[in-house]
């Protein structure tokens, strides 16, 4: 068996290898009619108003399912403020309001402000970091007086096409209770406290694309630093992303996309890894658990939390932006790498204004994509690419000319098939 698996195991990459050359062929047929700064196609700075209201509903492993109801306006009475709120209910009890594009100096200086308030929710702690375990290896973290809050300044220049950015985020919680995949409590925790942090982040963006929204020739680069002070038990550390992508237009209106994304977790003070001290930061003691089956995951869940304090936790791989295939967040440890490759077909190129009740706007394209995505995360930079996934399918997008992109990505994996519906492209999330 183990000769038959370390067999399938090489077949597998040597077949992840050849999918990565073939997406990587369009770089050599058309790098001739890439432009690394074009001129761009269209104002940056769009005052077309549109508007979208919906119900939602959502089922999203580790969280639950339920009925939400989705709003949004693009542009408010032909300005460059955008406003968005998010009623939940179900699983996930809550509600969210930003509002985006405040120019406090006119397509110079311009912030987002946010804020989230959810009574109830659970959150996927998979019980293995790294690129190995089972997908319904994991554990349902309950939470409870949970809330954030958020603001973004910006500085853009030369039509945007370079920006510098600033952020500040606080979010705080309660652990109300653990539960094992099929819902059964593994522990609950007396008196919880209330945890908080802070993230405070610096970025740029060097933009020198044909457009800032739906890009189709051109290159993009994005360099930030997440920064978070030690707090309670909680490690002081940095998360730095850099996020690099090329568009090379195909025919006169679609483009093939690349993607390369590195992040990495720098661990400056170490956090709490006392299994004893973690367990009462959790409310709870696994070794009084009679239950083996609990217990062992009661002590992953521990184990998981050590890692954490003693590497750090880099931007994960699953969800709606990266692996597609993929439950959020299935994926972490404390360094990520990921190859990203997207034809984006535009079936058309218009601009038809659009009116029906539940969303208005002015559609200026209507895209299908094929997309192929590689991905690996370990603790430690030097096992990077032992162990690989892979995602791969289609979707169906509509391009608003008030900034919008609805997605509706199908995709596959080792895991089986996961359908995504979001706003806004990939791999810029």
């Amino acid at each position: 068996m183990p000769i038959c698996g370390n067999v399938v195991d090489s077949l597998s990459k040597v077949w992840r290898v050849s999918i990565t050359f073939l997406l990587l062929s369009p770089l050599l047929c058309y790098a001739d009619q890439l432009e690394l700064n074009p001129d761009r196609r269209k104002n940056q700075f769009e005052t077309q108003e549109g508007y979208a209201i919906f119900p939602f509903p959502y089922s999203l492993p580790g969280l639950g399912s339920g009925l939400s109801l989705v709003g949004g306006m693009s542009n408010i009475n032909n300005t460059y403020l955008d406003a968005y709120g998010l009623i939940l209910g179900g699983d996930v009890k809550g509600a969210g309001l930003a509002l985006d594009d405040i120019h406090l100096l006119k397509e110079t200086l311009i912030m987002e402000l946010g804020f989230s308030s959810i009574s109830a929710a659970s959150v996927t702690s998979y019980n293995q970091r790294g690129m190995r375990g089972d997908k319904d290896d994991y554990t349902l973290i309950d939470i409870t007086d949970t809330g954030s809050l958020g603001v973004r300044l910006a500085a853009t220049f030369f039509n945007r096409r370079l920006e510098f950015y600033s952020a500040y985020y606080k979010l705080w919680f309660k652990l109300k209770s653990a539960r094992d995949s099929k819902g059964n409590v593994i522990f609950e925790s007396e008196n919880p406290e209330t945890h908080s942090g802070e993230q405070k982040i610096v970025g740029f963006l060097l933009d020198l694309t044909d457009d800032y929204n739906d890009p189709r020739n051109g290159f993009r680069l994005g360099i930030s630093g997440w920064y978070q002070e030690k707090n309670q038990s909680h490690p002081e550390h940095i998360l730095s992303d850099i996020n690099a992508s090329l568009y090379l237009p195909i025919g006169k209106r679609s483009t093939w996309a690349f993607n390369l994304f590195k992040s990495d977790a720098t661990v400056l003070s170490e956090g709490v890894t006392d299994r004893a001290a973690i367990m009462q930061d959790l409310g709870t003691d696994c070794g009084v658990n009679p239950d083996p089956v609990k217990k062992a995951q009661c002590e992953s869940l521990v184990d998981n939390t050590i890692a954490n304090n003693k590497y750090g936790t880099a931007t994960s791989l699953g969800g709606f932006g990266r692996l597609r295939s993929y439950s959020q967040g299935r994926y972490s440890g404390a360094h990520t790498l990921f190859f990203g490759s997207e034809f984006r077909w535009n079936v058309t190129d218009e601009f038809t204004p659009f009116d029906i009740y539940i969303i208005r706007d002015v559609r200026t394209a209507v895209q299908f994509s094929f997309f192929y995505e590689i991905g690996t995360i370990a603790d430690l930079e030097s096992q990077l690419g032992k162990v690989t996934r892979a995602s791969a399918g289609t979707g169906l997008r509509i391009i608003t000319a008030s900034g919008a992109v609805f997605r509706a990505d199908f995709a596959y994996g080792d895991e089986g098939f996961q359908p995504n519906i979001f706003i806004g492209y990939p791999w810029e999330i």
